[in-house]
C-alpha cells in the first residue's frame, strides 16, 4: 500500500498495515457515530475489559482494511482476513498500548486532505497545505 495512506504494527511474527479507508471510517460510524466520538468512546471506557475489547476490534478492522485490498487485487492470492481472537491471542497488553501511536498515524493519514490555494487578483500563486 501507500505508507502516505497507512502505519505498520506487529502481530505475532507479522507485520500488518494499518489503513482508514471509507469502509472503516463507515464501520467507525456505526459503532461510535462518527470518527469524531471514537476517541471519547476509547478515553471513557467504563473498565479495562471493555477497553481493550474496543481497541482489540479497531486494530482488526484497520489492518484488515490492507488484507481485503490486497484480495481484492489478487484474486488468486487472497490473504486470510484477522479476527478479534487472533489479535488478542497474539499480543499484550503492553503491545495493544503501544499500538496506539500506530493507530492515530493511520487515522491521520487516512483524514488529511489536500487543500490548494487559488490565485488571487493581486496575482498571488497556489499553495499546496496539509490539513489534518
Amino acid at each position: 500500500m501507500n505508507n502516505e495512506r497507512s502505519s505498520f504494527i506487529e502481530i505475532g511474527d507479522c507485520q500488518h498495515e494499518l489503513i482508514l479507508t471509507t469502509r472503516a471510517t463507515r464501520e467507525i460510524g456505526k459503532r461510535y457515530g462518527g470518527l469524531e466520538n471514537l476517541g471519547d468512546k476509547l478515553l471513557k471506557t467504563e473498565n479495562f475489559e471493555m477497553a481493550l475489547e474496543e481497541i482489540i476490534w479497531l486494530i482488526t478492522l484497520l489492518a484488515n482494511q490492507s488484507i481485503m485490498i490486497h484480495n481484492l487485487k489478487n484474486l488468486a492470492e487472497p490473504k486470510a482476513l484477522l479476527s478479534e481472537e487472533e489479535v488478542e491471542l497474539l499480543t499484550t497488553p503492553l503491545e495493544l498500548a503501544t499500538y496506539k501511536t500506530a493507530i492515530t498515524e493511520a487515522m491521520f493519514k487516512g483524514t488529511k486532505r489536500e487543500i490548494v490555494s487559488e490565485e488571487t487578483e493581486e496575482g498571488t500563486t497556489s499553495k499546496n497545505d496539509q490539513v489534518g
